[in-house]
Parts: C-alpha cells; sequence; structure tokens
C-alpha cells in the first residue's frame, strides 16, 4: 500500500475516532435530557454531512484533467460548500422558532457552525482529488487535538445549545489550516465559478438521491422494527452493528478516496483487478472481524454493549457476512463509479429496497437472527448485481 493509500485510511479512521470522542465526551459533560438533545442535533448534521459528501466531494474525486483544471475544481466545491452550508444553516436556525427547548437550540448552533464543519470536510475531499492525502489527516488530526480539550472543558449540565457552538467551532483551526495550506498550493488558480455544481449534468444529483435512497431505507428499517417487533431486536441490530464500526471506516474509506487511487491504473481491467483485489481484502477482514467477536469473552462483550450484549451476541456471524458482502459490494459500486457512474443508482434503489424487505422477511420467518441473516442476503445480492453489472461493462470495453 503506496504512502497516499495509508494516509487517506488513517484520516478516515481519525474522523471516525473523532466522531466518537465527540459523543462520548458530549454524553459526559450533560445531563440525560440534555444530551438527548444533544443526539438529534448531531444526528442531523451527520445527514447534512453525507448528503454534502455524496452532491459535492464524490463527484469531486471523480473529475480529471490537468492539475489547472483539477485546482480550479477544487475551489469550485470549497466554495458551493461555503456558500450552500451557510444558506441551509440560515434556514435551520430559522425553523428551531417550531421547536422546543434544548434542540432548538442545538440546532440554532448547528446553523451558525455548519459552514465550518462542511466546508472542512470537503476539503478532505479536496486532498484526496490532488493527491495530498496527507494534508486532509494533518488537518482531521489537529481538528481531534482541539475538540476533545475544549467539550471536556466546558462544565457539566452545559446546554446543548453551548455544546454543539463548541463542537463546531472547534474545528475551525483544521479548516484554516487545510484550506491555508491548500490555497498556497493552488495559488495560481482562476475562473472559481461554483454555480457549476448547479448544473443539470453534474453527477452529485445522482449521488444525493442514492444517499437518500440508502438512509431513507435504513431508518425505514429501524423505525418499523420499533413499531413492529420487540425493541430488543432494535438494540440487537445496531449493538452488533456498532461492534463492526471499525470496518465502517475502511468502506469509507474506499468510497471517498478510491476514484482517484483506481484512475491511476492503466485501464479498466487493471482497476477491476485493483477493485477486486480490495474487495477481497475488506471481505476477508470482516470474516476475521466476525470470529474476533464471537470467541470474546462475555464479561468483555458487556464492557462494550451492556446488558444488549446478550442478545448481540446471538447475530453475529450473520452479521459478520453481511459486511463481508458487504465490502464485495462497496468494492464493486466503486468500480462502476469509475468505469460508468451513472450506473450506480439504479442498483442502489433497488437493492436497498430489497435489503428491507429482506430484514422483515427475515425477522417473520426466524426473530432476530432471521432479520440478521435478511440483512446479509440485501447486501449479498447487491454485491452480486454491483459486479455483474461491472462485468458487463467490461465485456462492452473489450468489444469497442
Amino acid at each position: 500500500m503506496t504512502s497516499s493509500s495509508l494516509a487517506a485510511v488513517a484520516d478516515q479512521g481519525v474522523a471516525a475516532l473523532t466522531n466518537i470522542a465527540v459523543v462520548i465526551v458530549a454524553a459526559r459533560q450533560s445531563t440525560a435530557d440534555d444530551f438527548a438533545s444533544f443526539a438529534v442535533v448531531y444526528t442531523v448534521f451527520a445527514v447534512l454531512l453525507g448528503a454534502a459528501g455524496a452532491y459535492v466531494g464524490q463527484p469531486l474525486v471523480l473529475r480529471k484533467g490537468a492539475d489547472f483544471t483539477l485546482n480550479r475544481h477544487c475551489w469550485d466545491a470549497a466554495t458551493f460548500t461555503l456558500a450552500g452550508s451557510a444558506a441551509v444553516g440560515a434556514v435551520l436556525a430559522l425553523a428551531t422558532f417550531a421547536l422546543p427547548g434544548g434542540t432548538a437550540a442545538g440546532l440554532a448552533s448547528l446553523g451558525l457552525v455548519l459552514p465550518i464543519v462542511l466546508t472542512q470536510d470537503i476539503l478532505r475531499y479536496a486532498c484526496s482529488l490532488l493527491g495530498i492525502p496527507p494534508l486532509a489527516l494533518a488537518g482531521d488530526v489537529l481538528r481531534l487535538a482541539v475538540v476533545v480539550p475544549v467539550l471536556a472543558a466546558q462544565s457539566h449540565g452545559t446546554g446543548p445549545g453551548q455544546l454543539v457552538l463548541a463542537w463546531g467551532l472547534s474545528a475551525a483551526p483544521a479548516l484554516l489550516l487545510t484550506g491555508g495550506l491548500l490555497a498556497w498550493r493552488t495559488r495560481d488558480v482562476r475562473g472559481v465559478r461554483p454555480a457549476r455544481l448547479l448544473g443539470h449534468r453534474h453527477l452529485g444529483r445522482r449521488f444525493v438521491v442514492e444517499f437518500g435512497v440508502g438512509n431513507a431505507a435504513s431508518q425505514l428499517a429501524i423505525i418499523c422494527l420499533g413499531l413492529l417487533a420487540n425493541p430488543l431486536v432494535v438494540g440487537a441490530l445496531r449493538g452488533a452493528g456498532t461492534l463492526f464500526g471499525p470496518l465502517n471506516v475502511l468502506f469509507n474509506s474506499a468510497t471517498a478516496f478510491g476514484p482517484p487511487l483506481l484512475n491511476r491504473r492503466p485501464g479498466p481491467h487493471p482497476q477491476a483487478r485493483a477493485a477486486l483485489g480490495a474487495g477481497g481484502a475488506l471481505a476477508a477482514t470482516a470474516v476475521v472481524w466476525a470470529t474476533a467477536l464471537t470467541v470474546l469473552p462475555d464479561t468483555m462483550g458487556r464492557e462494550l454493549l451492556g446488558d444488549t450484549w446478550d442478545s448481540a451476541s446471538e447475530i453475529l456471524t450473520a452479521t459478520g457476512g453481511q459486511y463481508a458482502f458487504m465490502a464485495l459490494g462497496t468494492c464493486g459500486l466503486l468500480l462502476l463509479r469509475v468505469l460508468t457512474p451513472r450506473a450506480t443508482l439504479p442498483i442502489q434503489l433497488v437493492f436497498s429496497t430489497l435489503s428491507v424487505v429482506a430484514l422483515f422477511v427475515g425477522y417473520a420467518t426466524g426473530g432476530v437472527l432471521g432479520a440478521a441473516w435478511g440483512l446479509a442476503l440485501g447486501s449479498a445480492a447487491k454485491a452480486l448485481a454491483s459486479w455483474l453489472r461491472a462485468a458487463l461493462e467490461l465485456r462492452t470495453v473489450v468489444r469497442a
């Protein structure tokens, strides 16, 4: 693995660690009610972050061309995110007048800091496109180093509004570092026009729909399970998924930083071999991780998940299978993003829906274990469809 690849993976790991640290420290500094409000606000941020990454970040890393053109694309994306997040933040702050208590204060604070946190994230994609992921890593390390002490310095019982404000402002040093160094490296860029991202041919339109489909499907599954099933089922599925969180870091790394690396391969077939190799390695990692979790002593498991461990431990094998298939599917979709980006949306639409159906059919026939295997089946179907479509695209290339 190259130094750039290692830096990209490490950057995703630091970003994930920051998110975990933020939630843990915020929980320790808040009352139960205030933390519930903070969690709502942080969930809203996570949705907006995913949408920004889909609309701005993912199309950005697919860009090709001369250095000057790539530099301009980076600043189109950054300035669009800055302006767009300011507009969304203003609407978000105004909407809080209709909400009560701490949640309203937290959302108002989120509206104020949204341009900082979203723009800092988009600059990470820019660093990937320009082949300088160590700069993104440096920015995220700085953010982690600032946010933990800032939140820990808040007095116990601090309201969600102040917590969100402190969390968001702590990203400012990372934004200034990354943005400043990136501006110096691309100081000759001209013709920045963020409005280009509003064009009807912008791939972000399709990618944000894909994000919406996947996010909506998972949220629908959680809501329906909560209404129709024993809450223990929801706890078990979420608990088991939490234990596989480190693999999500690797999947996010592949999605965010894989296209530039594949584009450096000399043609579609070398790109396919690299994607398949990465998928196999990630799938093997998922199997090893699942095996380690299944032999974890119950005492250690309860330290991690408390009472939820008893139900979550029963579905670790199924969840491990789900993540192994997710690894193959992620890399299959990654290859399609490089070969023919418009091919991924139909697969996401059909097989995200299939996963939800398999989840509920599995629960109806086998309880929580059946539900877990239903999710695994849905992931397997999506992986198979992704690679079959990729194989079709490769055959088309050969015939051409």
